[in-house]
């Protein structure tokens, strides 16, 4: 078996298709909401949830059958309807047209797997075990969330924030390089969180770079 190649998409202003919106499929459409991406949904029947989005101008809804001129324009798709006939009809249909699918919960019928995610604000880490185990995926992702708590949020945002500081600043390149790798350290976000106030980094950064 080939090896996955691990990547961050960025799906803002693509065309993304999701044919099926019932309980398989609700997941993976809220999974697309935030990314920015232009989603259109086909269905004959959906969840109250994606109802709901549609109403919000969140997706783009439309109660049918599917049909290939569907996938016009489509940079990825997600198949999750109950028939396992028209799954792989839309996926061969897909793959002739170029366009990357997810057949939900059929790894031999995907481009892409979704992965068990621990998000905190710009933090994400995902988890995949090759469509494996998707079981193992979540339990991992429980531990890491157990790790990585919601303080990690507010830390990666002041890194960001006091990392641009550090590089606009006039101190020598290897001394950004040190200061940097400092700020990252678990005993930098410990010190963050006992903080509170989260004056910690900032002050760290004005006294390296004399402001």
């Amino acid at each position: 078996m080939s090896h996955l190649f691990p990547m961050f998409l960025k799906l803002e202003g693509k065309r993304c298709l999701v044919i099926g919106a019932g309980k398989v499929g609700e997941p993976k459409i809220a999974a697309l909401v935030d990314t920015g991406a232009r989603i259109s949904v086909v269905a004959l029947e959906a969840s109250e949830r994606v109802r709901e989005l549609a109403k919000k101008g969140k997706l783009v809804l439309e109660m049918r059958a599917f049909v290939p001129s569907d996938l016009d324009r489509v940079f990825l798709a997600v198949v999750a309807t109950t028939s396992s006939v028209l799954n792989r009809e839309i996926y061969e249909e897909a793959q002739r047209r170029g366009v990357l699918c997810n057949v939900v919960d059929v790894p031999e019928l995907c481009d892409f797997y979704y992965p068990a995610v621990v998000r905190r604000g710009d933090l994400q880490i995902a988890v995949s075990t090759n469509g494996q185990s998707p079981s193992l995926a979540q339990k991992i992702r429980q531990q890491l969330e157990r790790q990585f708590g919601p303080g990690y949020e507010r830390w990666v945002a002041e890194l960001g924030a006091t990392r641009r500081r550090v590089l606009a600043s006039d101190l020598a390149p290897q001394r950004k390089r040190e200061l940097l790798l400092s700020l990252a350290s678990t005993e930098a976000f410990e010190a963050a969180v006992a903080e509170k106030s989260g004056q910690q980094l900032p002050m760290k950064i004005a006294a390296a770079t004399g402001e």
